[in-house]
C-alpha cells in the first residue's frame, strides 16, 4: 500500500513554514536584453568547486532566457529591497526600468544595494518536476553589511538587529 500523496495546496502551506532569503536571478539574452526574476529557491551546493543552485519554473517568464544562458547573476536582497522583490516577482514588461544595476566580470546585471552578489557560469541543468534546477559555478562574489530580506508564511520579514 502506498501512502496518499499530498496536493499542491498542502505542500505549499507546509513549505511556507521554512523561512528563506530572497534573491533576484538575472540573465542576459543573445540580443543583450536583461531578464530577471525573484526566487526563494536558491542555495549553496558545494564549496569545492563553489557551486550554487536555483530552481526556475517551466512557466516562469524568464525560463527560456535561463535555458539559453551560459551565465547568470544572483543579487541577494537586503531588508529594504522588498519593493524590488515584488517588482521582479510580477510580470512587468521591463522589470529593470529605473532599477540601478552594475555589471560584473561576466556581464550580468547585479542589483545595486543588494546584500550580496554572485556571478555564475552554468555548469548543469536538471529537470525536477515542473522546474529546472540550474547549477552554477561561482566565478565572482561579494557581500556587504546589512540585514537580509526574508520570506516566511507568505509574508516578507526582516531579521531583528
Amino acid at each position: 500500500m502506498s501512502p496518499d500523496r499530498i496536493g499542491p495546496p498542502v505542500f505549499r502551506h507546509v513549505l511556507s513554514h521554512f523561512p528563506s532569503g530572497i534573491a533576484v536571478i538575472t540573465v542576459c539574452d543573445a540580443s543583450g536584453t536583461d531578464h530577471g526574476m525573484t526566487v526563494s529557491a536558491f542555495c549553496s551546493l558545494s564549496l569545492q568547486p563553489p557551486l550554487v543552485l536555483t530552481c526556475i519554473g517551466h512557466d516562469a517568464t524568464i525560463a527560456g532566457a535561463v535555458a539559453a544562458a551560459d551565465r547568470f547573476g544572483v543579487s541577494v536582497l537586503a531588508a529594504e529591497q522588498e519593493e524590488l522583490s515584488r517588482r521582479f516577482a510580477e510580470p512587468y514588461d521591463d522589470r529593470f526600468e529605473g532599477v540601478k544595476v552594475s555589471r560584473g566580470a561576466l556581464g550580468v546585471a547585479l542589483i545595486d544595494g543588494a546584500l550580496a552578489h554572485l556571478e555564475c557560469a552554468v555548469r548543469a541543468r536538471h529537470e525536477g518536476g515542473d522546474h529546472t534546477i540550474v547549477v552554477g559555478e561561482v566565478i565572482g562574489a561579494n557581500a556587504s553589511d546589512g540585514r537580509p530580506l526574508v520570506y516566511f508564511r507568505g509574508e516578507y520579514g526582516r531579521l531583528a538587529p
